[in-house]
């Protein structure tokens, strides 16, 4: 019988060649340290730099514990995730960015949480090193995605988790073409728990999240586990209704009592103008979620794997 593995990191690579040899050099020595059969499972996910040439490298020095998955282009970090939680084989799985903002070494602290009965362990960056505006944004996001999804997260931007075999075996079944990890892993857990773990500057390059691309993460997220966005649009359309409802029987009561009045016209057009703002958010609110159904009953490929470079196991 094989013998099983107690550890898969999962990280994924986008053009990270300016980062990779220093992400070696201390992930590999603080998974050693840990003293547990371990592999890590890197999906390069269409990098167009150095990146996969320099996962090679590092799979031919260390093949008994690497595995590299490399897509045939990008799909997404998400997507890279879920091929790596697809290829791994560890009871526990840790997923951990490229970019060495989540210091390795504290992958110890989330599996000694793990080791108290913890089946998801979430992660809060100690002092985050971002520009403000991503500190309100991720603050403001944080009140809402929990308001409509209950889905609590005390640091949703921090990708440094640890899930149990199981959530990872519930998660493969699944087949959404945009969901978000950690909301999903939670709705899955039993005895979720969040630790404190250390947050530094990247090391090399620059973020691959642009504003753009953080709000149409949590558009993913607020439309993927929840309707509330939807009900909320069709209570204020009640409301609305009723009010205007109240305005026409107001404008005319005033005619039949004042007759004939000069003036008004901008005041309808003001109220003409917000009636159809309100109107075109809610097309565009109901066109999110009707583009989700489209992307997903045409049932595509998540994503392309040109290769994988992994060890085979001999039987004994």
């Amino acid at each position: 019988m094989t013998t099983p593995i107690d550890l898969s990191v999962v990280i994924p690579v986008y053009n990270e060649e300016d980062g990779l040899q220093a992400l070696f050099d201390r992930l590999y020595p603080s998974l050693d340290a840990l003293g547990i059969r371990y592999e890590i499972v890197f999906v390069n996910d269409g990098s167009r730099d150095a990146s996969p040439r320099m996962l090679a490298d590092q799979y031919h020095k260390r093949p008994d514990v690497t595995r590299v998955v490399l897509f045939n282009g990008n799909f997404g970090q998400h997507r890279a995730i879920l091929a790596g939680f697809e290829h791994s084989r560890g009871e526990r799985i840790v997923t951990l960015d490229a970019d060495l903002q989540n210091p390795p070494e504290d992958i110890a602290v989330l599996l000694a949480e793990m080791d108290k009965g913890h089946d998801y362990v979430g992660s809060i960056r100690r002092q985050r090193n971002d520009s403000w505006w991503r500190h309100v944004a991720s603050r403001a996001m944080n009140r809402l995605r929990e308001r409509i999804t209950h889905i609590k997260m005390t640091d949703q931007g921090c990708m440094m988790r640890a899930y149990s075999r199981r959530i990872i075996d519930t998660i493969n079944q699944c087949n959404e073409m945009h969901t978000f990890i950690p909301a999903l892993a939670y709705q899955f857990s039993q005895n979720p728990t969040e630790v404190v773990v250390g947050h530094e500057e990247r090391f090399a390059g620059e973020s691959k999240y642009s504003l753009y691309s953080l709000i149409r993460l949590n558009f993913d997220l607020m439309t993927g586990f929840s309707l509330v966005p939807l009900q909320m649009f069709s209570f204020v359309g009640i409301i609305i209704s009723v009010l205007s409802g109240f305005l026409v029987v107001y404008l005319g009561a005033r005619r039949l009592i004042l007759g004939p009045e000069e003036g008004g016209l901008f005041t309808l057009f003001a109220i003409a103008f917000l009636l159809i703002g309100i109107a075109l958010f809610g097309i565009g609110l109901l066109g999110e979620y009707i583009g989700r159904i489209y992307q997903e009953v045409r049932q595509r490929p998540r994503y392309v794997v040109a290769a994988v470079l992994e060890q085979k196991e001999q039987q004994p």
